[in-house]
Parts: C-alpha cells; sequence; structure tokens
C-alpha cells in the first residue's frame, strides 16, 4: 500500500538541539536532589515527560512509593520550564538538515505530514514557533498531553491519522530516533517505520529493531517510494 501520511518525531528527528531535552530533564530531577545518569535519561526519551520522570524516579530512589504524583508533576514543571528557556532562547536550536525541503516534496506527493511528540502542547508550540512551523509546513501536529496514552502506545499516530483522514495504518510511516518511536510504530502497525541515527539513539543502539534505517532525512524518500 503507498504511504499516505508519514508522522515524524521532533527532538533528534526533525529539530536539533544539543540534548535540550535531556539537559533539561537532568537538571529538573537535579532540582528534586535525584541524581540521574545521562544514559538512563537519554533510554527515557520519546516517552510522555510525566512517565519518563516516573521510570527515573523508581529506578534512582529505591524508597517504596518514591514516584508520588506530587513528586513527579513538581519535576515536570520545572522540567517544562527550563526547556522552554533554552527553546526560546538557545541559537543552536534548529532543524535538521534537509526537512524543510523534505516536507515541501513530500506534501507534493500527495503524503501528509505529521509531527508527534513526547512534549506537552506549550512545549511544542514554543519550538514551533521557534522554527516558523505552521500549516504550511506539516498538516497536523500532536502533542501527549492530547492522547489517552503516549508512546509507546499507538495513541498519537492514531490521533494523527484523524486528523488528517487516513484510515489505514498500512498507509502511515513512522520516523523517530528512539526506541519508543520504533515500539509506537509496531504498536499502530505503520506500513513503514524508520529510524534516524543523529538523534539521541546511534546507530548501534537502534540496529537491533530491524527497521530501516536513515543518516539523513533525504534518504527516506526511497523508502516511502517503494511502500
Amino acid at each position: 500500500m503507498p504511504i499516505r501520511l508519514a508522522v515524524f518525531d521532533v527532538a533528534g528527528t526533525t529539530v536539533l538541539d544539543d540534548d535540550a531535552v535531556v539537559d533539561a530533564m537532568i537538571a529538573a530531577l537535579a532540582l528534586d536532589g535525584t541524581p540521574a545518569p545521562r544514559q538512563a535519561v537519554k533510554a527515557a526519551m520519546g516517552m510522555p515527560k510525566p512517565v519518563a520522570i516516573r521510570q527515573l524516579l523508581n529506578a534512582t530512589d529505591s524508597t517504596p512509593g518514591c514516584a508520588t504524583d506530587v513528586r513527579v508533576d513538581r519535576i515536570f514543571q520545572a522540567f517544562v520550564g527550563l526547556v522552554k528557556e533554552r527553546y526560546r532562547r538557545d541559537t543552536s536550536i534548529r532543524e535538521a538538515d534537509g526537512t524543510t525541503a523534505l516536507f515541501r516534496e513530500l506534501r507534493r506527493l500527495g503524503i501528509r505530514v505529521a509531527l508527534d511528540t513526547g512534549f506537552s502542547r506549550d512545549v511544542l508550540d514554543v519550538l514551533l514557533g521557534r522554527l516558523g512551523w505552521n500549516a504550511d509546513m506539516v498538516d497536523c501536529t500532536v502533542s501527549s498531553d492530547e492522547v489517552a496514552r503516549g508512546r509507546p502506545y499507538p495513541d498519537l499516530i492514531f490521533r494523527a491519522m484523524e486528523m488528517t483522514g487516513v484510515t489505514s495504518p498500512a498507509e502511515v510511516a513512522k520516523i523517530g530516533d528512539t526506541p519508543v518511536d520504533i515500539l509506537q510504530g509496531r504498536a499502530a502497525k505503520c506500513g513503514l517505520v524508520v529510524g534516524v541515527t543523529y538523534g539521541t539513539h546511534s546507530r548501534a543502539e537502534l540496529g537491533h529493531f530491524d527497521v530501516p534505517l536513515i543518516d539523513h532525512l533525504s534518504d527516506l524518500l526511497p523508502l516511502v517510494a517503494v511502500s
């Protein structure tokens, strides 16, 4: 079946931020007095951020019931403030090389373009505004607080399908830089699931998932063409 919708992750896939999200999560946890190994934080990327925080707390604090809702929300609010401030001010925040050209070519070919993210809507909107991405660039955007379940569940993809009028997941490509992006695409039964190797996870880290891996976004076009 031909691909009619391409659903892209944001940070690490279509946007490069020099690990701003990882840095903000580590800093937010540190404000709570919780040291978190960088690799553990990277492994939680792609999830809804409150879910990632709860997972990290449970992994680093052996106290029973340590990940209370109040504590998770406090850390989450600190994270949101830190990452929004960096996205507003850091001049290194940029689109991944070739993103604009790829989006335009996909839409010219009749393939709708969606963004999905583990961010909440307020963070996503700051980033979209910073990059100037609007309806002329993408067909829809979906954030983790707009669905019942974030990654690795398929809800974000299903919501993007609803918004773009695509009914079969076999006509959807999911593209992301984390294991949970790949698991999400598989959970949705997407016709094409692709990992990018320049984000938070390397080719070696994504290699065992047995999906196509690309080093540049433009490498997606031949994969979409044969789907």
